[in-house]
């Protein structure tokens, strides 16, 4: 069994790919074709990372450039598996607390509400994390959550109380139901855009034997 799990949905391909012919003159050596990428898309593609500064009013000064490597890289984080159906309402605190290994350990925190659909299995926002979810959450002093559930379709504040708290998030993720083991680190890192506090990032968790 593999010991890292990949917990990224890939980014489709860009439309704008230009070709640039590098000439023999110019190289003197050999004749090559560089492909050069032009990227036309916003934060929130494929697998991305939100930090609090995403909400100008729980903004902590940190962006992709300056965030802090060491609450990114190979963070221990606690596990919780559900098996939510689509449609199927708020998370409770009491479900979190009832499904949670113990101990809780790490300063991150992987929820798998889902069970083994993706987010995009079922109706979206149909599953969300209900007020005292959010209260458990917060309380277990993370700075980070993996979640394949967030925000309801009334748009309750999901956001803004994790925000507020110091929580980033790392929202569309997938193969959270191959975690197998209650602990794992996560790894989350983006490319170092300056002043940008949403963006796509690539997601690996370490699962760690006890």
């Amino acid at each position: 069994m593999s010991t890292r799990v990949d917990l990224t949905l890939s980014i489709p391909a860009q439309p704008e790919v230009g070709a640039a012919v590098v000439t023999q003159e110019e190289l003197r050596v050999q004749h090559y074709t560089g492909m050069i990428y032009h990227f036309s898309h916003n934060g929130m593609v494929g697998t991305y990372l939100d930090m609090p500064g995403h909400i100008k009013e729980t903004t902590d000064g940190f962006d992709a450039a300056n965030y802090p490597m060491e609450k990114l890289f190979r963070v221990e984080a606690t596990v919780i598996h559900l098996d939510r159906a689509g449609g199927s309402g708020a998370v409770t605190a009491a479900e979190l607390a009832d499904a949670c290994p113990q101990p809780f350990r790490g300063q991150a925190l992987v929820l798998n509400a889902l069970g083994a659909r993706r987010f995009d299995a079922i109706d979206s926002r149909s599953v969300w994390l209900g007020p005292d979810a959010r209260r458990w959450i917060i309380d277990r002093n993370i700075h980070l959550l993996v979640s394949d559930i967030y925000e309801s379709k009334t748009l309750e504040g999901v956001f803004l109380d994790l925000f507020g708290a110091g929580i980033s998030t790392v929202c569309l993720p997938v193969n959270l139901s191959a975690l197998v083991t209650p602990y794992v680190r996560l790894t989350a890192l983006p490319a170092r855009f300056e002043t940008v506090t949403q963006l796509p990032c690539r997601v690996v968790a370490e699962l760690m034997q006890e």
